[in-house]
């Protein structure tokens, strides 16, 4: 079983690293490629193509030139300490001891606009690269052109290291869109996490996102390793409805309040 997550924009290179473990991506001379192009635009172009602030856009430009394949210690950290949105609040991967992180780092994959496919103690280096970003290339007009079959080789890759041949889909759409079902050996599972609001069940996209990091986590605290387990997620009150699921999509509801 493996699980796919999407990265987040929100980037922590403040906070004391809690492992020592490190890997690195696999993807480097790709990414060298792409931070090139990047490396040819003004602040106001990336402004322009990211559609971000005047601010974000010189953040960003400096944090290309920046960019040395080379990571370390100084330039870089893990992963899955560097995020910080949404799914990384739920996923509380700095609370997580030695052998959590170790079942992380086996059986989790982030997806990337900059590196592709990342393991969560693969280092990093600060970026903004989302992964539906129209950034022309050599292979086409976007980043899907960009990483074609590759993203989805990986996966295949680390899923055959497993006995079970899941992925469990907690990544976006935006995100997901660059793996190609066609091509992944592997049966795909997406859970859902729906609110109740306004007399009826709903997603709503900063609580799914708590959420799909909490399961995640509920998957290393509990070194969870075939994805029918996953049903027993209760986090913050999600309970699994197996009537309004199927083979493929897993819906987890939560009822607060009327």
């Amino acid at each position: 079983m493996l699980i796919v997550l999407s990265p987040a924009k929100t980037l922590d290179y403040t906070s004391p690293v809690t492992t020592d473990v490190q890997t690195k991506p696999d993807f480097m001379k790709r990414s060298a490629e792409l931070i090139g192009i990047l490396r040819g635009m003004s602040p106001t172009e990336i402004g322009s193509l990211m559609k971000i602030s005047d601010p974000l856009a010189e953040l960003n430009a400096q944090r290309y030139h920046d960019w040395s394949s080379r990571h370390s210690d100084k330039n870089s950290r893990q992963a899955v300490l560097a995020f910080n949105g949404d799914v990384y609040d739920g996923l509380q991967a700095p609370a997580m001891t030695a052998r959590q992180l170790d079942h992380l780092q086996s059986h989790l994959r982030i997806l990337s606009g900059l590196y592709g496919v990342l393991r969560p103690l693969d280092l990093m280096q600060a970026y903004r690269l989302e992964m539906g970003t129209r950034l022309p290339n050599a292979a086409g007009r976007d980043l899907y052109a960009f990483w074609g079959d590759s993203v989805t080789a990986t996966l295949n890759k680390a899923i055959a290291a497993h006995r079970d041949h899941t992925l469990v889909n907690l990544a976006s759409e935006e995100y997901f869109k660059v793996v190609k079902p066609s091509l992944l050996k592997a049966k795909v599972v997406t859970p859902v996490f729906e609110e109740w609001k306004g007399g009826q069940y709903k997603i709503i996209s900063f609580f799914a996102k708590r959420a799909r990091g909490a399961m995640a986590r509920f998957a290393a605290v509990n070194a969870i390793t075939k994805p029918a387990m996953l049903q027993d997620f209760e986090e913050d009150g999600y309970r699994f409805e197996a009537a309004v699921s199927d083979a493929t999509t897993w819906r987890f509801r939560r009822r607060i309040a009327d």
